[in-house]
């Protein structure tokens, strides 16, 4: 034999052999193991955990679609969910906080949604009453349930459910919560949406807060904020929850449903707002550079907010920084002189 032909053969077996291998390891994946060789070089078994989805999560690929929502925007009633499949979802969870801390977790339900769920669906043919929220509602804006009378009260006034206003808005509004709670000031509905403008579309769409460009103070979370609108869920509100979310006569306290009707807001005039409106939106004010919105909302996760604050302060501009001590400052000791124990501070 030549070596051609040795070398032809050997290339060959080995091939033959790197099948096989391939062959069996795949084999063994399918049956929930992989063979190995341990130290001692005797071969040992590695189990591994075969996960099935149910079979009634399966058969839901086979519904009819649900129809009467021609009103909502292509990519929008057509963007399925990743959790669909329970096993997903309640690996996520095991991960990221949901709840405040303090509050028990049996006043909601987080739940899959079905194969042919969209996240502007409403409550047709539901037991219980149930909204939607995403993922990075938790994950990047550290957003927890319940909602507080702000957050509530902001979307009564757009008129929006929580999945119909986008991410980036949402970030401004836990921006502006978490400054205002650093300064001692109430924060509310219209003082919040007095920096902004809303242009609701149809068909609907997410609804975006347009900064108004004289008087903004924050600056955007993300300037193209991606991959959020498949991964959405149920949060279904539970008889110890309900205090939370709805009001003494079984109403939500919020739209827990898309609508087609998000109100429209241009130029809020000052003599519009109320008098404590008015004191905080002229504390803001006096801010000169953007305010750091990512920076403001990485502080909820955070173990020393004032000096995680004072940090992204100093990084959006020294005026700033200055301008946020002295008026903490300024506010601590009215605080302590009004023995205000109602506004929440950090």
């Amino acid at each position: 034999m030549s070596s051609s032909d040795s070398s032809s053969l050997s290339a060959s077996s080995s091939s033959q052999s790197i099948e096989s291998d391939r062959s069996r390891d795949d084999r063994l994946r399918g049956e929930g193991m992989s063979a190995g060789v341990g130290t001692s070089g005797m071969p040992m078994e590695v189990v591994r955990e075969v996960r099935e989805d149910p079979p009634e999560e399966l058969e839901e690929s086979n519904w009819p679609a649900k129809g009467g929502y021609a009103w909502v925007a292509s990519d929008v009633r057509e963007q399925s969910s990743l959790f669909r499949w329970s096993r997903l979802l309640n690996s996520w969870l095991n991960c990221t906080p949901v709840i405040s801390r303090g509050v028990s977790g049996d006043i909601v339900s987080l739940e899959r949604v079905s194969a042919i769920d969209r996240v502007c669906h409403g409550q047709e043919g539901a037991t219980e009453k149930f909204f939607y929220m995403y993922m990075c509602h938790f994950s990047q804006l550290h957003i927890r349930l319940p909602f507080d009378d702000f957050t509530m009260g902001v979307l009564r006034a757009l008129n929006v459910a929580p999945t119909q206003l986008h991410p980036n808005s949402w970030a401004y509004l836990q921006a502006f919560r978490i400054l205002c709670e650093s300064l001692y000031l109430e924060p509310s509905p219209y003082a919040f949406l007095y920096f902004y403008d809303t242009r609701p579309r149809r068909p609907a769409t997410w609804l975006s807060l347009i900064s108004r460009p004289s008087i903004s103070r924050l600056d955007a979370f993300s300037q193209s904020f991606k991959h959020f609108k498949d991964g959405y869920f149920k949060v279904v509100v539970k008889e110890g929850g309900e205090p939370h979310f709805l009001n003494a006569d079984g109403s939500t306290k919020f739209p827990f449903s898309w609508t087609n009707n998000p109100l429209r807001y241009k130029d809020i005039g000052v003599e519009e707002l109320s008098s404590g409106d008015k004191e905080v939106v002229g504390m803001l004010l006096i801010f000169v550079d953007k305010l750091p919105t990512k920076g403001l909302v990485r502080v909820y996760n955070s173990v020393h907010p004032i000096i995680n604050i004072e940090g992204h302060m100093a990084q959006s501009g020294k005026k700033n920084l200055a301008l946020f001590q002295t008026l903490r400052k300024e506010m601590t000791a009215k605080a302590k002189e009004a023995g205000k124990t109602d506004v929440p501070n950090l």
